[in-house]
C-alpha cells in the first residue's frame, strides 16, 4: 500500500484534485468527513468536546453546532490547540483504520487521505508522498468567497491564519496548480497518478 498525503490551502482545489484521483482508482480517505463523524454524538470525539467547552455548544437536537464552537476556538488561539488535541487523535486513527481496511482488500492501493492541515500537525510524516495544490492568490480568494460566502476581508483572515501556501510547497513531492481550467487540472493530475503508481512499484512499501 502507497500512502499519500493531500493537502493545501484554504480554496486551491483539493477536492477536485482528490476526486480525479479517486475516479483514477485511488482509494480516498477524506479527513473533514472524518472529523464531521467523530464529533457526532456517539463518536469519539463528542463528549471530551462537551466536557471542556460545555453544554452551549449544543443544538436542541444534541448534536454540536459547528458554527458555535467555530466562533468559540477560532478567535482564541489556545482555545483551538486545546479543541485540536481532541480531535486529530480520534480523525488520525479513523484514518489508519480505513486505510488497514483499504490494504487488506488490495496490498497495492494507492490511499490517499486529504486533509487541509497535514503539514501543520505534523501528519505528513506518516505518509509515502505528499501533493500538494496551489493557485493564484486572487483565483483562492474568488472561489472561497464564491464557495463559502464569506468577504473578502473574511477570506483573506482564514488565509493569513493558515501556514503560508509558499512554505507547504517545499514539502510536497509533487505540485498541482490548479488555476488553469478542470482539463488542466486533470491532465496534471493523471500525470502524478502514473508517477505515484511507478514509485509503488519500484519500493516496498
Amino acid at each position: 500500500m502507497l500512502r499519500v498525503g493531500l493537502t493545501g490551502g484554504l480554496a486551491t482545489g483539493k477536492s477536485l484534485v482528490a476526486g480525479e484521483l479517486e475516479h483514477l482508482g485511488c482509494f480516498l480517505i477524506y479527513a473533514d468527513r472524518l472529523g464531521h463523524d467523530a464529533m457526532r454524538p456517539g463518536g469519539p470525539a463528542y463528549r471530551p468536546i462537551v466536557d471542556r467547552f460545555g453544554p452551549e455548544i449544543l443544538q436542541q437536537d444534541g448534536s454540536i453546532d459547528r458554527q458555535r464552537l467555530g466562533s468559540i476556538v477560532f478567535s482564541d488561539a489556545a482555545k483551538l490547540g486545546q479543541l485540536n488535541a481532541i480531535v486529530h487523535p480520534a480523525v488520525f486513527a479513523l484514518e489508519d483504520e480505513l486505510a488497514a481496511e483499504a490494504a487488506a482488500r488490495d496490498p497495492h492501493s494507492i490511499v490517499v487521505i486529504e486533509a487541509a492541515i497535514l503539514i501543520e500537525t505534523g501528519r505528513y510524516r506518516a505518509f509515502d508522498r505528499l501533493i500538494v495544490t496551489t493557485c493564484p492568490e486572487e483565483t483562492q480568494i474568488a472561489r472561497a468567497m464564491k464557495r463559502d460566502g464569506l468577504s473578502r476581508e473574511e477570506v483573506l483572515k482564514r488565509i493569513q491564519r493558515q501556514m503560508p501556501l509558499s512554505e507547504k510547497l517545499r514539502y510536497a513531492h509533487y505540485v498541482i496548480d490548479t488555476g488553469g481550467s478542470k482539463l488542466e487540472t486533470a491532465v496534471q493530475v493523471r500525470s502524478v497518478y502514473e508517477t505515484l503508481k511507478d514509485y509503488a512499484k519500484t519500493h516496498d512499501l
